[in-house]
């Protein structure tokens, strides 16, 4: 049978930026270096943007840059500030990017995400599109083409911003297996439906979302349990280890499946001292793929509905004890945000902090251009 393995990276961290002086100050808590992001690229951005040494049989091998083996998106705020202080990883992630071309028949490791790590479906409709739109900008601008898909950050959706991914070009997106509600063939009937919410869906294939404008999606829903042990501990038991566990989420099936998990980025070599080598070690041992290759060589043979974005907050919100009022706003059904006389809420209200950020790390010149949302 046909197998590939996929393990995806969602390297981000906040603008730290003190807003008077555009530097970010001296973090304690960081020692002994002068602040978190000069620490983090230190111990994962920088480590798996060079070749890592693996032992195998007992003979000490080079092997590629981990972005050029695995799938990957890293925020625009954090780039940014690679740009400015460690130029020389953020052209490694670039390059590993194009060498990944070579390696996956054209399609690259690299993916978009939103472009200030906001929840989507929390926002307004024209605050929503500049998200994807400014992310998708700003990856051009950065990786010389277009993205295939987009990470949204905390995987929040509903079908609104799927709709506008879809609208702005993007092929698809990762998902929690949470997030599954119903699913039937692509050429069944439509009343043939399977419920697989509580995280029950089959991993390991893509799957597609029809839009009600017409448009289609594919999605592709990590393996939950196999992400939360790589993210909380697989790691220290090495590369073999962590190659066995993505090998034993195959099923006896002869059709082609995808093995794949999805975790922070920074658990390799953060979160986790020598997870860089670990994750080398897997890599080599199972020859990683990416996530816009395996959409081409996988059959995606069935239809899929997403849990409304209410719902999966109205869990949260009895699991942690929180009151949930103004989720009474948001359509059941749908999972979209109620129309905007309804709620006086305005999330990103104050987007001139953002166009603030764009302008002191000085990428409109790159086509990313400060443009009045309203018109975007």
């Amino acid at each position: 049978m046909s197998r590939y393995f996929c393990v995806h990276g969602h390297f981000y961290q906040p603008p730290r930026e003190n807003p008077w002086t555009g530097e970010i100050g001296i973090e304690a808590s960081a020692a002994p270096f002068r602040n978190w992001n000069e620490r983090i690229t230190e111990e994962c951005y920088r480590p798996n943007a060079r070749s890592v040494s693996v032992v195998s049989g007992g003979v000490i091998r080079q092997r590629p840059p981990n972005y050029s083996r695995m799938s990957f998106n890293f925020g625009p705020t954090l780039l940014a500030w690679l740009d400015a202080r460690a130029p020389d990883v953020s052209a490694a992630i670039r390059q590993a990017d194009r060498d990944s071309r070579e390696r996956f028949s054209g399609h690259g490791s690299a993916i978009a995400q939103a472009y200030s790590h906001l929840i989507l479906p929390l926002a307004n409709s024209r605050d929503r599109r500049t998200q994807v739109w400014w992310g998708i900008r700003d990856f051009e601008h950065r990786f010389g083409r277009s993205p295939e898909g987009m990470w949204l950050p905390e995987t929040a959706v509903d079908l609104e911003t799927l709709e506008i991914l879809a609208a702005f070009g993007m092929r698809f997106t990762i998902l929690a297996p949470q997030q599954a509600a119903r699913i039937r063939p692509l050429d069944g009937d439509a009343q043939e439906w399977t419920d697989v919410s509580g995280g029950r869906i089959d991993t390991r294939r893509p799957y597609s979302i029809r839009l009600p404008s017409g448009n289609r999606i594919a999605v592709f829903f990590y393996d939950g349990p196999a992400s939360h042990g790589v993210a909380f501990g697989a790691l220290g038991e090495g590369g073999e280890a962590f190659a066995r566990r993505l090998a034993a989420l195959a099923s006896e099936s002869s059709t082609p499946q995808l093995l794949h998990v999805a975790t922070d980025g920074e658990t390799y070599g953060h979160h986790h001292r020598g997870g860089e080598v670990a994750l080398a070690e897997a890599l080599d041992a199972l020859e990683g793929s990416g996530f816009a290759h395996c959409r081409f060589i996988l059959p995606g043979g069935n239809h899929v509905t997403i849990v409304s974005f209410s719902r999966l907050l109205r869990g949260f919100g009895r699991r942690v004890g929180v009151g949930m009022k103004r989720l009474q706003r948001i359509d059941q059904n749908a999972g979209d945000i109620a129309p905007r006389s309804q709620h006086p809420e305005r999330p990103l209200r104050h987007i001139g902090q953002g166009i603030g950020f764009v302008r002191r790390n000085r990428v409109a010149h790159a086509g990313l251009h400060v443009t009045p949302p309203a018109v975007i």
